[in-house]
C-alpha cells in the first residue's frame, strides 16, 4: 500500500484533527500548502501564532480578544440591563448579524455533556454569578441561548436553577419552526417546542 512521505503524513494527520476536516480534505489541503508559495505557507504559520500569542479571553465575558475587556463588554452604549448567555464566542457573531441584540454576552465555551466529561465545573459561571451579584441583579433579564439539543436544554434548565436565586430574570430564547420550513417535514421535538413558544398575533 503506497504510503506518503512522513512530513506529508503528519500534516495530514494534524490537518484531520480539525472539526469538520475529513480524510479526503486533510488531503486535499495538505497537497495545496505542499504546491503553495512559501511567502504563502509562512503568511499561514504567522496567522497561527499570532492566534495563540494574542488571543486571549475577556475578564468580564470570556470572549476571545486581543484586549480585556473586549470590544463588546467595553461598549457603554450597549443596555446593561440585558445579559446573553451563550455557549462559544462563535454564537456572538451570529447575534450580533440579527442587529436586534444590544446587550452584553457571557460566553460559557461549552455545554454540559457528562457523556464527553464536561460538567458544570467545565463551564465558566464562576465569573458569571460573580458579575450578576456585583450589580443590580434584579434589574438584569438574563437571555439563555444555548443550543436547541439534550446539551444545550440541560445547560439551560443548570443555569436557570443557579441564576434565579440571584434575583435576575431568566429567559429562554424561542425554539421551533425555522422560517421557510414545512410541518410536513420537520421533527416531533422542534414542533413541540414551536407549540409551546406560540405568541399571539
Amino acid at each position: 500500500m503506497p504510503e506518503y512521505a512522513k512530513p506529508m503524513a503528519r500534516l495530514i494527520e494534524e490537518l484531520r484533527r480539525l472539526p469538520g476536516i475529513g480524510s479526503k480534505s486533510a488531503q486535499r489541503i495538505a497537497f495545496h500548502v505542499l504546491k503553495a508559495g512559501t511567502h504563502d505557507v509562512e503568511r499561514l504559520t504567522a496567522a497561527l501564532r499570532d492566534v495563540k500569542e494574542s488571543i486571549r479571553l475577556c475578564d468580564l465575558c470570556n470572549n476571545v480578544t486581543e484586549v480585556t475587556p473586549c470590544a463588546y463588554c467595553a461598549d457603554p452604549s450597549r443596555n446593561a440591563k440585558l445579559l446573553c448567555v451563550i455557549e462559544g464566542p462563535e454564537d456572538i457573531l451570529a447575534i450580533e448579524k440579527t442587529g436586534q441584540y444590544r446587550g452584553y454576552y457571557h460566553v460559557l465555551h461549552g455545554a454540559l455533556s457528562p457523556l464527553h466529561g464536561i460538567g458544570p465545573e467545565q463551564l465558566r459561571t464562576a465569573n458569571l454569578v460573580e458579575r450578576l451579584k456585583s450589580g443590580a441583579a434584579e434589574e438584569v433579564e438574563v437571555i439563555i441561548a444555548t443550543n436547541p439539543n439534550v446539551e444545550g436544554e440541560a445547560t439551560a434548565v443548570y443555569l436557570s436553577k443557579l441564576l434565579k436565586p440571584l434575583g435576575v430574570r431568566v429567559t429562554r430564547i424561542a425554539l421551533g419552526m425555522p422560517v421557510g420550513g414545512d410541518l410536513e417535514y420537520t421533527d416531533q421535538v422542534t414542533i413541540s417546542k414551536a407549540m409551546e413558544g406560540r405568541r399571539e398575533i
